[in-house]
């Protein structure tokens, strides 16, 4: 059974396992968000996020909670009907739509699924402005 969607609207969320996994976590604040995931463990949890409101300052921004673990796969982000495919590399583990090139105009979502220890898989796709650019780095 799924379960009930989760709106957020604090420029902060911290995800756990309990709450957050299985549900989907619709972001509506136009100021952006960061959201910290929980340390992968390889159970196959899934974290869906949805831009439900444009970004128009800051960013939204997914992180992961340590510097072991990091993203694997990617998304599609497009202004247009050609849009791109954006890959993360081997040591990524921040997503940041910034409301233009980046994504997070509303209707943006991004997936990531704990495959294993230190890994999670993502894919989605990301709606922009502007010239497409890529959403992944390494920060934490």
């Amino acid at each position: 059974m799924a379960k009930q969607p989760i709106n957020v609207t604090a420029s902060t969320l911290t995800v756990d396992r309990d709450n957050h996994a299985g549900a989907v976590v619709t972001v509506n604040r136009a100021a952006g968000c960061v959201v910290t995931l929980p340390a992968s463990t390889g159970k196959g949890d899934e974290y869906i996020f949805y831009v439900g409101t444009t970004i128009s300052s800051n960013s939204f921004i997914v992180k992961v909670a340590n510097s072991t673990d990091t993203f694997a796969g990617g998304v599609a982000i497009s202004t247009d009907i050609g849009g791109v495919t954006m890959l993360a590399g081997g040591t990524d583990d921040t997503i940041t739509m910034s409301g233009s090139t980046t994504g997070g105009v509303a209707g943006s979502w991004v997936k990531l699924t704990d495959v294993a220890v230190g890994k999670f898989m993502v894919g989605g796709f990301l709606a922009s402005t502007g010239t497409e650019a890529t959403p992944f780095s390494a920060t934490v």
